[in-house]
């Protein structure tokens, strides 16, 4: 098994990712992401591999590959569809750098699922920077 990990682009938080994928899959079903590059370990990825999701620099949440198709791109030159599962899970932050395209991520290296946790039921509905600085403290 593999992941990737990519770059959310001009999205806010978790919050907004999840109203842009379920506007872009209500609009035109499955949920996919567009991307330049075929990844070329597919068999690894698809083998229960999950694509990691940056969003301001720090690692995030992860959706699970449902499938990676090739297709040309509407330059002509190739392109591929990463299909997705519409649940969003999130993982432990980590800061990461910035990079181009997508990363292959080792599962020694992808941070852990974030277990629910009793007590934190509100948690959801604070800011994203508040939420990250309980979470800094080992208070939620």
């Amino acid at each position: 098994m593999l992941h990737l990990m990519k770059l959310a682009v001009g999205v806010q938080d978790l919050t907004h990712l999840r109203r842009l994928q379920e506007a872009r899959r209500g609009a035109d079903p499955p949920l996919r992401h567009r991307t330049r590059n075929c990844p070329r370990r597919r068999p690894e990825l698809l083998a229960g591999g999950s694509i990691y999701w940056v969003i301001g620099g720090v690692l995030r949440v992860r959706q699970g590959l449902l499938d990676i198709k090739e297709v040309a791109a509407s330059e002509g030159g190739p392109a591929a569809l990463l299909i997705l599962d519409p649940m969003l899970v999130p993982v432990e932050a980590r800061l990461a750098a910035p990079f181009q395209g997508w990363r292959y991520l080792e599962p020694s290296a992808a941070p852990p699922d974030i277990e629910p946790r009793r007590g934190a039921a509100g948690a959801a509905r604070l800011p994203q920077p508040l939420r990250d600085a309980l979470a800094s403290l080992c208070l939620l």
